[in-house]
């Protein structure tokens, strides 16, 4: 407990000097320097105090380099002289085996980056002084790597692992990552399952969420701090407790690596072979798969021979019993099908009408909306088959066909992820296992008519732990993913992506309630207050009563908007200018729109709506990332000129015929830290290769072709190559290449217009701003 003590409040100290630097993006005085010379002052001061055991080696790596990522529909990636701050604990007589520690202390533009990811790096540097300082030897090194790119889209991981010579050392590797400001340490992804496990389960109370176990390539263990999801408000203050708490853990889990025989023999572990799984967030249950394979094919082998014995007996004993089960299991099929179509129904309905995310301030909302209509119209459809089909089938024979049926589909469920080779199976396992058990233990009092006070209470006991187990894994997918939705772009409905998952969950809880509506001598009241429930939400709901947003600090719901000052200058074949306009260009993050935006900033509205450059990539305007896809509506309202300090300078090089009859044309470019590239063959034209990535273009989605580029501090200038295929001559050139300067930090960033309209959006809005150009040729 005084070891949990010391590390929390040492790690409180770097955290709190870390944001107090600000944001810091990659390029930034204050990344590039500030950061990295508090980072290497504490190492300093760790390798002062470490025990004569160990040996501390420091390297501060500045990589540059390229590589190609499917993410975001795909696109390219150059960096430049970016920061890694490396630390390698070892043996004094050195090791031949490494784990490694990653976080990274770079943030997005605008974010003090508090929980992403700077709590992750203080902890790093306590766990190292913890480590540093312990008398008991280490048997393998421990490298530490604080990375100064990963906002970047993992560039600095890239470089640190293609480029960095302890890389090959490397045997496993955990990384510390956040997707939020708050709430206790996820496992998310994990190979080397059992030795993991073993090692978090030797702390002193670990306390770990975990989900399932993926298989992964690598040997990885990620962690990441949970809840709010919204990078703009991480700030020191309103970081959760809970996320400092992971030092503990990660301790431990380095400790046993490095000091234990799992890394020699990494390779056999790669793969993982343990289940395991939190209880309710008190503590972690853990078992070999071989285990869980045989407790799987046990509880399935269980429901086979109950169902089978149902199903298979001559066919004078269950010949309507076959028949009710197979129409039943229609039935249910049927009332699934229409619950999720009647909450589409309403989610599209919702979303024409401009009330989109009137649940992502009031998660409540959402399940008296969505969820009580597709639980209403299931008991509805079981209700006219008691009524109109069962006709004269007794309550309790009806009650134990549709318990079966229910039986029959979790078993499926059950079969299908063995087959899979899931280690979630466990999860369908508890809901086939409980229910028969509970099944067996009430089947005298259900055939007894005196009895079903009884039987509805052994019923209810028996069926408490799936039920809760499942809420509970419910409520952490919707706690961790819901809040995406209010971020996913203005072309996916938030409203029928969450309606959909509702129904889903409706249906997986009904299951073995449905045989309910068969035992009941009524349903009606039932259906009439979900009815009620519903349509009153759906009123108050359509009159806008619930706002979306939220400023409060405790659960911060922002709408996000980005905000680009921006001058864009287009020319033609010759170099000539023929278009120049400058603007604010704005970008608001989910499916509102400007909806609640608009009575704040009357100039913020649908006339100023922004309209696609057909000819140019990506409709002509600077995207930071290729998101182009998610987000088509934008606003461009006009503005004066801007004139950064420091310009881009974009040029062409040279232009030769290769042998192979194609044209291969060199360019340099110079600007600020962060720019991006887009490039468009004209018709005629294929690229056939670039000096970018692996050398083989790689098309973003849509076709054009994108490239984020940044720097670190003293870059040189930025020289790449393209090769363009020509199949036919046209007019207007062989190809368009566009080029965006982002001003994420320093005097360029800023301008009096933009900070102008910055200041008039209310609190419960965050409005990334930044100064940027954009320069269309074509060659």
């Amino acid at each position: 407990m005084v070891l949990i003590i010391i590390l929390l409040v040492t790690s409180r100290d770097h955290l709190e000097h870390i944001t107090s630097i600000g944001p810091r993006t990659t390029g930034s005085p204050e990344n590039e320097i500030l950061t990295v010379h508090y980072l290497l002052e504490q190492i300093k001061l760790i390798e002062v105090q470490s025990s004569s055991l160990h040996k501390i080696s420091v390297d501060v790596q500045r990589p540059t380099g390229s590589f190609s990522i499917d993410f975001l529909g795909g696109f390219t990636s150059y960096y430049d002289n970016i920061t890694n701050v490396v630390v390698k604990l070892e043996p004094r007589d050195g090791a031949q085996h490494a784990v490694l520690a990653n976080c990274h202390f770079d943030s997005v533009a605008n974010s003090p980056g508090a929980s992403d990811d700077a709590v992750s790096c203080s902890v790093m540097l306590e766990v190292l002084h913890v480590l540093s300082s312990s008398s008991e030897a280490l048997h393998h090194a421990v490298i530490f790597l604080f990375n100064g790119a990963e906002e970047n889209v993992l560039q600095a991981s890239h470089g640190f692992i293609t480029q960095h010579s302890w890389a090959n050392s490397i045997r496993a590797f955990i990384n510390l990552e956040a997707a939020g400001v708050g709430g206790k340490e996820l496992v998310f992804q994990t190979g080397i399952l059992d030795k993991l496990i073993e090692g978090m389960n030797q702390m002193d109370g670990s306390k770990d969420d975990a989900m399932d176990c993926n298989r992964d390539k690598a040997i990885s263990y990620h962690i990441l701090a949970r809840c709010f999801f919204t990078r703009i408000l991480d700030g020191f203050s309103t970081l959760s407790f809970f996320s400092l708490l992971i030092g503990d853990n990660i301790l431990a889990v380095l400790k046993y690596l490095a000091t234990s025989d799992v890394l020699v023999s990494s390779s056999k572990y790669r793969h993982g072979n343990m289940v395991f799984f939190d209880v309710l967030g008190l503590f972690v249950i853990a078992y070999p798969s071989r285990v869980g394979s045989i407790i799987n094919c046990m509880v399935v082998m269980a429901a086979v021979l109950y169902l089978g014995k149902k199903l298979l007996q001559p066919k004078h004993n269950t010949a309507n019993y076959r028949k009710d089960f197979f129409c039943g299991f229609g039935i249910t099929l049927i009332g699934w099908f229409t619950s999720l179509v009647t909450v589409l129904i309403i989610a599209v309905f919702i979303s024409l009408i401009g009330q989109s995310l009137s649940w992502y301030n009031h998660f409540y909302v959402s399940v008296c909306l969505y969820g009580t209509a597709a639980a209403a119209k299931i008991i509805f459809i079981h209700t006219l088959a008691k009524r109109f089909y069962y006709v004269n089938a007794s309550d309790q024979y009806l009650g134990e066909v549709f318990f079966d049926i229910a039986l029959f589909v979790n078993c499926g469920s059950l079969i299908a992820l063995i087959y899979g080779g899931f280690c979630s199976a466990f999860i369908s396992a508890v809901w086939v296992a409980f229910p028969l058990l509970t099944k067996f233990c009430v089947h005298k009092d259900f055939k007894q008519h005196g009895a079903r006070g009884k039987f509805i209470a052994f019923y209810l006991l028996g069926m408490f732990i799936p039920y809760l187990y499942a809420l509970y894994l419910i409520w952490a997918v919707f706690e961790m993913f819901t809040p995406i939705l209010g971020r996913s772009g203005s072309e996916i409905p938030p409203d029928v992506v969450l309606a959909s998952i509702l129904a889903g969950c409706t249906m997986i809880l009904s299951s073995y309630f449905i045989n309910f509506i068969y035992l009941a001598k009524s349903t009606q009241k039932t259906m009439l207050t979900l009815a009620l429930v519903c349509t009153v939400t759906f009123l108050l709901v359509c009159s806008g009563t619930f706002f979306p947003y939220s400023s409060n600090p405790a659960s911060p719901k922002p709408k996000r908007v980005f905000l680009q000052h921006m001058t864009r200058t287009f020319h033609d074949l010759d170099g000539k200018v023929v278009k120049r306009d400058s603007g604010i260009w704005i970008n608001g993050f989910d499916y509102t729109g400007m909806s609640h935006i608009t009575p704040h900033v009357p100039e913020i509205n649908d006339t100023i709506r922004a309209h696609c450059e057909e000819k140019a990539p990506l409709c002509g305007f600077p995207w930071y990332l290729p998101v182009h896809f998610l987000i088509r509506k934008n606003w461009y309202l006009p503005a004066s000129e801007v004139s950064p300090r420091e310009p881009v300078h974009f040029r062409l090089i040279s232009k030769e015929q290769t042998p192979w009859d194609s044209v291969k044309l060199t360019f340099e470019a110079s600007g600020p830290s962060h720019m991006s590239l887009y490039v468009r063959p004209h018709k005629g034209s294929t690229l056939s290769q670039w000096s970018l990535g692996n050398g083989t273009p790689v098309t973003s989605k849509g076709g054009d072709y994108f490239v984020f580029y940044s720097h670190g501090l003293q870059a040189s200038a930025w020289q790449f190559w393209i090769e363009v295929q020509v199949l036919e001559e046209q007019p207007e050139g062989v190809i368009t290449v566009a080029i965006a300067a982002h001003y994420f930090s320093g005097e360029d960033k800023q301008s009096s217009q933009l900070d102008a309209l910055k200041e008039k959006f209310p609190d419960w809005t965050f409005p990334s701003a930044w100064v940027c150009t954009y320069d269309l040729y074509a060659f």
